[in-house]
């Protein structure tokens, strides 16, 4: 119980530096105010011109890398004291007494509270004062208070501030939690000292009195709620670094526990057998904490200064600046900023383990000796597991953690299977022993509890525990890799540790049938799965290659076969782990950058799977994966696309789709087409099976063709050059829009901006030119939320906007820019134009797939490009991941042939190139994200 934590000293952690000048008063600044004294305008412009020396030597040092993070902050402090010692004194020459009664008064005491009072400041954070008094203030000092208030105002400083006598302190501080913790800060700066000295004496009894319990519970009340507003995950991708899981005010509660429990003022006190609690903390461990508070420190000084506010929230456009600042430099494949961004979560997962360490510790010193431990039942005792205070711990005296590892493994277990608490001591030697876990390895009885565990109950919350606990990394080392990893991009929220994670948690979602009208095939699957150890195992590694360069899927199958055997998986079960792992984005790619009413896109999957139990499993690990990306990911459309893929997939793998000769399966359509309108007479029928071509009737079902036939004859019978049809599909969480006019160059391109200028996000379209010379392009689009675009407005607004385009009277480019932008925090993430011909995915049509920064128009300037080229669109398939667009296009010459010859693929690219940038270099940034594979959702 006595090893210390293995928190890693990172070479990169700034090394502190003791301010050499540093004073606490200011004397020459003090007789310059008081002499005369100064009119306030003058002392005013004195104060403006020593606050800004202050902040800008301040900032010198700390900018020119004098000064880390957490001695700035004692700097700026120290200096703000004096600077405070200067305007006190100001103050009380300003307002003198004005009768004998005023003289008579007792004076105050400055109290600086909150922050401040511990002694640290950031550059635009408030300056919480206390104007403390023995007795109820009197006029000259409630006059004298109103002048320093006004006076610090008038400077532009934020200032929290209350004047209280000394049992007005006392009773705030029984009822409000807030006042108590500000006080349990409060350092004396100026002023009558015999006051603060005796609140100093009457808080302390007080302190005593009530036990730490009280304040022990507000205290996680506070940090429960703060965790809810700012995040429950300590691994979000913007996090919060002062409010935030893991953050400045997770490190400052501790201090405010162990100050409030021991009366201690550093880290350091709580370390050894004759320290207060008898040796809380080790060496190390102290010095982890100072490591965390330097860093954090650090990172908020940065992020304070460059946004030029009081800025706590490190965004994306401030990361790679902060970053650089810091000194993170790109390494090997990973990015300056990624790397800086791993360094944060890796210290803010020292930050829970430390609060894990001591906060149980410090509960259990001061409320005396140990529980009593009492046994357990026999089954508990075999497993050398007992209770102590109904929670359950290693059985003493002589079972622990440190002599036998796998008692970590059979805690956890025992936990899950009796749906109890581990006690908090029994986590904190969890952590401290954690890295015991690597004696494990290849273990029968580990591999199995660990099996167990990852496939059993609330698998999600224990192993986000052994993720925290540091037991993971040990026990299986390439999970250290992931852990704090994050993508410099907007799509995914979590980091890939925290993402995996999810992913296993969402698969239980699955299996309890929680997300049956979501993902209702999946739910139906996961009975029917054979390989359900796989299929969690393939989860936990689906992403375990991620950072290393190269195809993460590739390397991760390579892993896989590594670590299965090692975990105690057959060679049938590492077999498919492997192959689930290689081809996990296979789904997800072809159901959005593909289109599957293609019949050779279905063949090449069938072709690659070969097993129904391997789709089966293959699906669910998609669902999984995608959900597990974020909130906005998952929707009812990519839903659908799924669900599509997998049944015709399925069909082929049973047998049911031979994928007959094209000319078959064209007639079969128009047939069906004609069933349909039979009660049409037969001069329309005919007439409408002899407007499409080929491509036109393997795209649509006979309901779709019936509804085209009368869209068509109703727009014939008016002589209308132009139809908008819109049709919601609320299933599918799309609205489809139908578009009927005269074909012309450029026609979806210009479709494509009216519709951008609506609003809509485009998601697939189908592009048919019919033997009439008549276009009938099919478009299928959502808001901005992921849902279908379906305000009776916005639909009728939609409409006008379509046929102004057609018609030149709406001027595309100009109210594309009016469109709303993006906020200016994500522009720090650019994407790299990347265009990529493909002439195998289909028999018919070259496909394009286009990468780049997603803003409103790009379709309308990409489908431009390629028009202009003199191509055909067929068919458009739109993703978005974040802020990076993956368009495909499959796309035809003017003969009707695939664009196989190089003369005319390059000018092709190099348009669709030009037409990716932004006009005017809009939605630049500052860090470019290397180019990963574009259907890389998680």
């Amino acid at each position: 119980m006595t090893k210390a934590a293995t928190f890693p000293a990172r070479g990169e952690t700034p090394r502190p530096h003791a301010p050499a000048d540093a004073p606490g008063v200011l004397p020459d600044l003090i007789a310059e105010l008081v002499a005369g004294p100064l009119r306030r305008e003058q002392a005013l412009d004195l104060l403006r011109g020593h606050l800004g020396r202050i902040q800008g030597r301040v900032q010198e040092a700390f900018e020119s890398h004098e000064l880390d993070g957490l001695p700035a902050a004692r700097w700026l402090a120290a200096l703000a004291d004096g600077l405070m010692s200067a305007i006190h004194a100001y103050g009380l020459a300003m307002v003198p007494p004005g009768n004998a009664a005023e003289k008579a008064e007792a004076p105050f005491a400055l109290v600086a509270t909150g922050g401040y009072g511990r002694g640290v400041l950031a550059p635009f954070s408030d300056i919480d004062l206390l104007f403390l008094t023995d007795q109820q203030a009197g006029p000259r000092a409630q006059r004298v208070v109103e002048f320093i208030l006004y006076l610090l105002w008038d400077l532009g400083l934020k200032v929290g501030h209350a004047t209280r006598s000394i049992r007005d302190c006392m009773e705030e501080a029984g009822r409000d939690a807030t006042v108590l913790t500000a006080l349990v800060d409060a350092r004396f700066l100026v002023g009558e000292r015999p006051v603060f000295e005796r609140f100093s004496a009457v808080f302390d009894a007080q302190r005593r009195e009530r036990g730490i319990g009280p304040f022990l519970a507000a205290k996680r009340q506070e940090r429960a709620g703060r965790h809810a507003r700012y995040g429950d995950s300590p691994f979000l991708v913007e996090p919060h670094v002062k409010e935030g899981r893991g953050g400045l005010r997770d490190l400052q509660t501790l201090y405010w526990l162990a100050r409030y429990a021991f009366g201690t003022q550093r880290m350091p006190e709580l370390v050894g057998e004759d320290s207060p609690g008898g040796g809380l903390l080790t060496e190390h461990e102290a010095r982890a904490i100072r490591r965390a508070w330097n860093f954090l420190w650090t990172v908020r000084f940065h992020l304070h200064y460059v946004a030029g506010r009081a800025e706590e929230r490190l965004t994306f456009d401030f990361q790679p600046v902060v970053g650089a600042r810091m000194g993170y430099t790109p390494r090997g494949r990973q990015d300056g900023v990624e790397r800086f961004m791993k360094h944060l979560f890796l210290t803010v997962r020292d930050v829970l383990r430390l609060t894990r360490v001591l906060e149980p510790a410090i509960e259990r010193a001061s409320l005396g000796p140990p529980a009593i431990r009492r046994q357990g039942d026999a089954a508990l005792a075999e497993a050398g597991l007992a209770l102590a205070d109904g929670k359950l711990v290693a059985a003493p005296p002589n079972r622990d953690f440190a002599r036998e590892p796998v008692l970590m493994l059979r805690i956890v277990k025992a936990a899950r299977d009796r749906k109890m608490e581990i006690h908090p001591l029994a986590i904190r030697a969890l952590i401290r022993n954690a890295h015991h876990a690597a004696l494990l390895r290849g273990q029968a009885e580990a591999n199995t509890l660990f099996l167990d565990i990852l496939t059993g109950r609330d698998a999600a919350l224990w192993l986000r525990l052994m993720n925290e606990t540091g037991f993971l990394s040990r026990f299986i080392p390439d999970w250290a890799r992931i852990v704090g990893l994050m993508q410099f991009d907007t799509y995914h929220v979590f980091t890939v540790d925290e993402h995996t994670i999810e992913a296993i948690g969402v698969l239980q979602q699955i299996e309890r049938g929680e997300l049956g009208e979501i993902a209702p095939v999946a739910s139906e699957l996961i009975g029917q799965l054979q390989s359900r150890r796989a299929l969690y195992m393939a989860c936990l590694l689906h992403d375990i290659a991620k950072g290393r360069g190269g195809d993460h899927s590739e390397l991760g199958a390579r892993i896989a076969t590594e670590v299965c055997p090692k975990l105690g998986l057959t060679p049938e079960e590492t077999e498919t782990v492997s192959w689930l792992v290689l081809h996990h984005l296979l789904v997800s790619q072809t159901a959005f950058k593909r289109d599957i009413e293609d019949p050779k896109t279905i063949l090449d999957i069938a072709d690659l799977v070969q097993s129904p139990e391997r789709l089966r499993l293959l699906l669910v690990l998609t669902v999984c994966d995608m959900r597990a990306v974020g909130p906005k990911v998952w929707n009812g459309w990519k839903a659908t696309l799924l669900r599509e893929v997998y049944w015709r997939v399925a069909e082929v793998l049973a047998g049911g789709l031979s994928v007959p000769e094209r000319d078959v399966r064209v007639a079969r359509a128009r047939d069906a087409a004609g069933a349909m309108l039979e009660a049409w007479p037969a001069a329309d029928r005919e007439k409408f099976l002899s407007l499409g071509y080929p491509g036109y009737w393997l795209s649509f079902d006979a309901e779709t063709h019936a509804r085209h036939a009368a869209l068509i004859r109703e727009a014939e019978a008016v002589q209308a050059p132009l139809t908008v049809r819109t049709r919601v599909m609320e299933a599918r969480a799309v609205t489809e829009v139908t578009v009927y006019a005269a074909d012309h160059p450029g026609l979806f391109s210009r479709i494509a901006g009216a519709l951008a200028v609506a609003g809509a996000s485009i998601v697939d379209a189908r592009i048919h030119t019919l033997t009439n010379g008549m276009a009938l392009d099919t478009f299928w689009v959502q808001d901005a939320m992921g849902g279908a675009f379906d305000a009776p407005h916005r639909l009728a607004r939609l409409s006008v906007l379509i046929e102004q385009a057609l018609s030149g009277r709406l001027r595309l480019r100009d109210e594309i820019r009016k469109v709303r932008r993006e906020p200016a925090r994500l522009r720090a993430v650019t994407v790299p134009p990347r265009v990529v011909f493909d002439n195998h995915a289909s028999n018919t049509h070259t496909v394009i797939e286009v990468n780049g920064r997603d803003r409103p128009g790009l379709l309308h300037d990409v489908t431009a490009a390629i028009s202009d080229q003199g191509l055909q669109i067929a068919s458009a398939h739109i993703t978005t991941y974040g802020v990076r667009a993956v368009d495909v296009f499959y796309v035809k010459d003017v003969f009707g042939l695939k664009v196989e010859n190089e003369r005319k693929l390059a000018p092709l690219r190099r348009a669709v190139e030009a037409a990716l940038t932004p006009p005017g270099g809009e939605g630049g940034g500052m860090v470019a994200v290397t180019p990963r594979a574009a259907a890389d959702p998680a």
